[in-house]
């Protein structure tokens, strides 16, 4: 069902300009290095890494069964294009018997669960930064809690804090504390509905997560809101703040779960450029980082067409993101289409396979989205030029911000080039 993206996307000049103008004044910074060169001597200097996060989940890391190649191109895209990744810690899979825990990358297997040990170390190896998920979501605490008091789930809660925070605090940065608690449905504990919950959550996270940036994480109806002050999740989070709990960010999912045959009427405000801006700086009041959590923009079939009108929305959507200065991460959720939640490997009629949401095809195969988001990360919003050294000994320049490789004199350096105006001495 090939939609136009002029039609489907809301937008005007002020809206167009804004994207525009934020991308050079909030992503990109002046930078001059102190070298040892002598005047007009030629320095390359390239962006290697984004300081802002472009991310995806690995719930795919090799969990594709009987297909080597297929888990090896999962790997491949998933590197090549990503600086940040999402691990799944879901209590229900990294404790599925009480006392019984999958931590280690050895652990037995569990589908869309790969354990964090191993995908930690495919982080580590790729230069990708991991992101937790989430430590109190009450839809999926294990079945073994179910029916046990509030003091023992707590009791049982705080020991899951202290064997995540033992193993993975200093090699995590974010945690996400609560996620979709506007979700009314599979509650697991009373507990979850307790008048404490969440500000318990969030004062034992800050306890046993001292040094880690603490994220509360929402379902995608933030952009339907009116983007006030008196906007549900807003509220939810002053009256957390009030309470003295540490909240260092603000996650917002944007998941187009919305059927086909519904979808143009389903998202006029998902759509409306002007209102994204609106939500952002709504929130952007609370001065802290914005989270682009889970997106899912659905292309419905394999045609050509529609799989271009998907890539033609995201370069839309990242591009107004990464504009927005609040705005810290875009994490997309899945990679490959077919390998969603709630159905089976290749069922394309149901679950979430039912949207081809993915960036790659089934059999692994870049779709146009996948390659229009790598264009715009590696390629528009890159740096990569050779300037000459100045009389003073000094070269200048404009870039993005992030991790650059610096060559002069037969020497390549490595350099962070973070804050605006930042001077480096080789």
């Amino acid at each position: 069902m090939a939609y136009d993206i002029n039609e489907l996307l809301i937008t005007n000049e002020e809206t167009d300009s804004r994207i525009q103008d934020g991308i050079e004044k909030n992503r990109k910074g002046d930078f001059s290095l102190k070298t040892p060169f002598a005047p007009g001597e030629k320095v390359h200097v390239k962006l290697k890494n984004h300081k802002f996060r472009f991310g995806c989940n690995m719930f795919m890391l090799d969990e594709i069964p009987d297909d080597k190649h297929k888990n090896e191109l999962y790997k491949e895209k998933l590197a090549a294009l990503f600086n940040m990744a999402t691990v799944p810690f879901y209590w229900d899979a990294t404790e599925p018997e009480e006392g019984h825990t999958r931590y280690g990358k050895d652990s037995e297997k569990i589908y869309r669960r790969p354990p964090a040990g191993l995908c930690v170390e495919f982080c580590e190896k790729h230069g990708i930064e991991p992101r937790e998920h989430a430590l109190c979501y009450d839809h999926f605490f294990p079945g073994w809690l179910r029916g046990k008091s509030d003091d023992v789930v707590k009791a049982h809660l705080e020991k899951r804090m202290q064997e995540i925070t033992k193993r993975y605090a200093e090699k995590i940065p974010t945690i996400e504390v609560t996620n979709e608690m506007f979700w009314q449905d599979g509650w697991v504990t009373d507990f979850y509905l307790a008048p404490d919950f969440m500000e318990w959550c969030y004062k034992k996270a800050a306890e046993y997560f001292p040094n880690n940036e603490l994220c509360i994480n929402e379902w995608c109806a933030i952009w339907e809101a009116r983007a006030c002050a008196y906007d549900a999740y807003y509220m939810m989070i002053e009256n957390l703040l009030m309470k003295g709990c540490r909240i260092d960010a603000i996650g917002a999912q944007y998941h187009m779960f919305h059927r086909a045959e519904k979808y143009f009427d389903s998202t006029r405000l998902y759509y409306n450029l002007p209102h994204l801006f609106k939500t952002l700086d709504n929130y952007a009041r609370f001065q802290k980082p914005i989270e682009i959590t889970e997106v899912t923009v659905p292309a419905f079939t394999e045609d050509g067409a529609d799989e271009m009108s998907q890539a033609d929305v995201l370069e839309r959507l990242y591009s107004l993101w990464f504009s927005h200065k609040n705005v810290s991460q875009i994490v997309y959720w899945n990679l490959a289409d077919g390998y969603a939640a709630f159905t089976t490997p290749g069922n394309m009629t149901e679950g979430e396979n039912y949207y081809r949401g993915g960036l790659l095809r089934f059999d692994m195969s870049e779709k146009p989205a996948y390659r229009r988001l790598y264009h715009l990360i590696k390629e528009v919003w890159a740096t990569d030029e050779e300037c000459a050294v100045g009389a003073d000994g000094e070269v200048s320049f404009r870039g993005f911000y992030g991790e650059y490789e610096v060559t002069a004199g037969g020497k390549t350096y490595k350099v962070n080039f973070d804050t605006d105006g930042k001077k480096v001495i080789l």
